[in-house]
């Protein structure tokens, strides 16, 4: 499972919920899962991307910033608040 996450807050948490879940964080290819913390410049093509390319997105994001969390999910994304991204990821385990 690809994880791309600046935050190290959200990053620790969410490593813990991959490996809780029986699987491991990844930068490496193949992937079937991608989790990506929006708010980076590029975070739209790189989501983008992945989808056409049949892989699920995760997004997470600000609350506040609706817009993009809209974007992304416009984009094929499944996008969340930062305050729901943990539930969601168990989830899709």
């Amino acid at each position: 499972m690809l994880l791309e996450c600046r935050d190290l807050f959200f990053r620790g948490k969410l490593r813990e919920v991959v490996r809780g879940g029986g699987a491991e964080p990844t930068r490496d290819e193949p992937f079937d899962l991608a989790v990506i913390e929006l708010g980076k410049a590029a975070v739209h093509n790189r989501i983008r991307d992945l989808v056409q390319r049949g892989i699920p997105v995760l997004a997470f994001g600000s609350h506040v910033n609706a817009p993009e969390l809209r974007a992304a999910r416009e984009l094929g994304a499944r996008a969340v608040p930062n305050s729901e991204i943990e539930a969601a990821l168990r989830a899709l385990l």
